[in-house]
Formats: structure tokens, C-alpha cells, sequence
């Protein structure tokens, strides 16, 4: 059995996939938009070592598979693929067809993969020095790099979009808006955000609502970009960044508290002291804004060890479902007043952050090395695919910490422009 015709038999005849395979071989239809090349045998051994995604991401980040055509696409259509797919005879046959010598090599992963015996040296997950270096490695890529993907916005978040139309830095503008309004934003409140990017919403509560805002990361290229981005702004006066842990915010009595994207990396057996520490940050009557990745069940695993994102993207990070989620902020102490799944909205942020990768595709290369704009290629196409198949979600959750008279200090009903 030739390679191309063994990928076809995993894929499907019927997927509208081309394959191409170093010994000669072809399969799938002459008039495909999108072809799956293998071009070496060092590819085959990495799907041996690794059958699956993991196995496919590593012989497309080191460059020995290569893509003909839209990636989305392909992924689209390759998105419930599985070995399992084939019988056990088709299986016995692709394996003596493949020969020993691919499946005997032992080939180095590429760099951009994370060495989980690495991480391992530095504690157990979600230790302070651990998330730091799992921080590093996905946020410290290059300041220049995430400028040409994220936009003028520096916002990598999901955006909210106001129509099918809006641009990004619209609907960026406009995500970081409507956490100000679920927040009640005044002038001369104060707000937390923890892990706050570029100091995205910390310059938007500062600049549009005349609030006294912190933020903090734990990466340092963010920090700083932040800060210098906060002075030309003019904001040093209402406008802080901190290269520092969340956990060792010191200050409480905040009037609110925004967490844009962090709760990903917090791990589930962290999530009591997370919220309990967020709860205590807290002035009574103030505000958690809870905006991150979910999953769409409590059925999926929320951590997967082997997988592609966690050994390429975000070391450690897990992911829960949003009733797990609302279910540890009530029992922190947080009454809830909101929640909406944006969903959608993020497939069409990834879409637009694709379109900026490609656009800039030869600079970006130049800056970080092909690997990893492959590893960023390959990781935002297969996210917009999650988040269309409804594999992956995004939810905002309002909390209110009650004061001793049990008033929440919400309006009866939200604002008119409150989705």
C-alpha cells in the first residue's frame, strides 16, 4: 500500500483532500484546492512515534509535511479524524507497507516543542516558577511578531464583534468596552486585571472611564510594552503595569477585578484559591469579569498531556466548562449576575488574526523562524475550527461580592447596549 493511499484511507476518499508522499505516490482528487504533502520518511516516523495530531504537528512544524492550499481548509475537513477509522487489517497493512526503517528511526522533536521533563524540574504544574517559564515560552515570543498577527490592538483576547462587518480593532475596542460596562466603570474607581496582555483593558479603563487601573503578567516583554505603551498614552498618572505574579498583588479594596484570558492557565485543582483570592481583592459590592476558554461539557478531559496545544502553545494550560467554572465562584463567595458564550465571535477573531499571519507571513518568519510560524499557523487555523465545531468555547461570567446587607449594587436591568 503507497503512503498517499494509506492517508487517504485514514482521511476518507471523500474529504476533497489531494495527497503527495516522497515515494512517488498519489491519491485523493487531481482537482483538490488543498493537498497534504509528506516529503520525507522522517515525517512517518514521527506518526509513529506519536499516532494523531501530535505526530502530524510535528512533521508539519519541522517542515518534512507541507501544505498545498488554505490550511483552515484542510483542517476543516480532516477535523474528526481518527485512525480508528480504519479496520485492523487496513492498519496491519499500512504499517508492513510503510517498511521497518521509518518506524525504527528515532528522530529529535523540534525545537519549539516543550520538554515536559523540563517543565517537571521546575515543580509541579501550576507552581509559581513553572508558570512562569510556561508563560515565557507562548508570550515572550517576540513583541514585533504578535503586532503583526493581533493588529494595532495588541488585544489577544476574543474580540466582540457589533456586526458581521466590524473590523478587528472595532470589535476589540468594543470587548474591552462591554467589560467596562458589566463592570460599572466610574471615574475614580479602581480596577485590577490580572494577566493583562499588552495592558490592553488597563489602558481603555484608564483612558475611557478615568479609572485607576493595575494590571500584571508574568511576562516581561508584555510588561514593558505595556508600560512604554501606557507613557506615550499619557497615563502614568491612572495607568499601571507590573511584571509580577497575580498572587503577590499586595493592594486590596478594588472596586473591580477584570481576568481577560488567565483562568486557562490557572489548572482545576487551583480554581478555589484563584477565586477566593480574587473574591478577597474585592471591595464589598465590587466586580469579577471572568473571560476566558471553556469547554463545551463537563465530559472532556480538561487537560491533555499529549496533545499538540499543551506541548506547543500553552504548557499546562486546562481547560474547563463554564458551569464547573460559575459553580467555584458561587461557592467562593461570588453571586452571578451574567453570562454569555461568545463563541463565534472568537472563530471570527482567529480568522482575522490568520489573515494577519498570512499577510505578513515573510517578516514574520524572518523574526521567529519557520517552526514557530508554523507552530502559530497551525495552532489559530485548527482554533477556528474548535471554536466552529463547537469543540471549544469562550464565555464571560459577571460576579458581584456581596456586601453584609446582601445588595449587589446591580441595575434591575442592564444597560440598553448590554447584550
Amino acid at each position: 500500500m503507497a503512503l498517499a493511499s494509506i492517508f487517504e484511507k485514514i482521511v476518507g476518499s471523500d474529504a476533497g483532500v489531494a495527497f503527495l508522499a516522497y515515494d512517488g505516490s498519489k491519491a485523493g482528487p487531481d482537482d483538490a484546492d488543498v493537498t497534504l504533502e509528506v516529503k520525507s520518511p522522517i515525517a512517518v516516523a514521527y506518526l509513529a512515534q506519536a499516532p494523531g495530531e501530535l505526530g502530524l504537528a510535528r512533521g508539519y512544524v519541522s517542515g518534512h509535511i507541507d501544505v498545498h492550499g488554505d490550511l483552515y481548509t484542510l483542517l476543516d475537513r480532516m477535523w474528526n479524524i481518527t485512525t480508528n477509522d480504519l479496520t485492523t487489517a487496513e492498519k496491519v497493512a499500512a504499517v508492513r507497507s510503510l517498511g521497518v526503517k521509518p518506524l525504527l528511526m528515532r528522530v529529535p522533536v523540534p525545537p519549539q516543542e516543550v520538554r515536559t521533563s523540563a517543565l517537571a524540574r521546575l515543580g509541579s504544574r501550576h507552581a509559581k516558577q513553572r508558570d512562569a517559564e510556561a508563560i515565557h515560552h507562548h508570550y515572550d515570543v517576540s513583541n514585533r511578531f504578535y503586532e503583526w498577527v493581533l493588529g494595532p490592538s495588541m488585544a489577544y483576547t476574543c474580540a466582540t464583534f457589533p456586526s458581521e462587518d466590524s473590523t478587528l480593532e472595532e470589535a476589540q475596542f468594543a470587548k474591552f468596552d462591554l467589560v467596562a460596562r458589566k463592570l460599572g466603570l466610574k471615574e475614580g474607581m479602581r480596577l485590577l486585571d490580572v494577566g493583562c496582555g499588552w495592558g490592553g483593558m488597563v489602558i481603555h479603563a484608564a483612558q475611557h472611564y478615568g479609572v485607576k487601573a493595575l494590571g500584571v503578567t508574568l511576562s516581561r516583554q508584555q510588561a514593558e510594552y505595556a508600560q512604554k505603551a501606557i507613557a506615550e498614552a499619557g497615563l502614568q498618572d491612572l495607568a499601571e503595569v507590573r511584571h509580577m505574579d497575580y498572587r503577590d498583588v499586595a493592594e486590596t479594596g478594588f472596586d473591580a477585578v477584570s481576568s481577560i484570558g488567565l483562568t486557562e492557565h490557572i489548572g482545576k485543582d487551583n480554581l478555589p484559591a484563584y477565586f477566593s483570592f480574587l473574591h478577597g481583592k474585592l471591595k464589598p459590592g465590587g466586580r469579577l469579569l471572568n473571560h476566558c476558554i471553556t469547554r463545551p461539557t463537563g465530559k472532556e478531559k480538561t487537560f491533555n498531556k499529549g496533545g499538540f496545544i499543551n506541548r506547543y502553545v500553552f504548557p499546562d494550560g486546562e481547560l474547563e466548562s463554564v458551569g464547573y467554572l460559575i459553580r467555584q465562584m458561587e461557592d467562593l463567595g461570588f453571586e452571578i449576575h451574567h453570562e454569555e458564550n461568545l463563541r463565534e465571535h472568537y472563530a471570527k477573531t482567529l480568522t482575522h488574526w490568520c489573515a494577519n499571519l498570512d499577510a505578513n507571513w515573510e517578516d514574520a518568519v524572518q523574526e521567529v523562524g519557520m517552526g514557530t510560524a508554523r507552530v502559530w499557523a497551525l495552532y489559530m487555523a485548527g482554533c477556528v475550527v474548535g471554536f466552529e465545531r463547537n469543540k471549544i468555547q469562550l464565555h464571560q461570567v459577571l460576579g458581584v461580592k456581596l456586601g453584609d446587607d446582601r445588595r449587589s449594587g446591580m441595575p434591575l436591568r442592564p444597560a440598553r447596549d448590554w447584550p
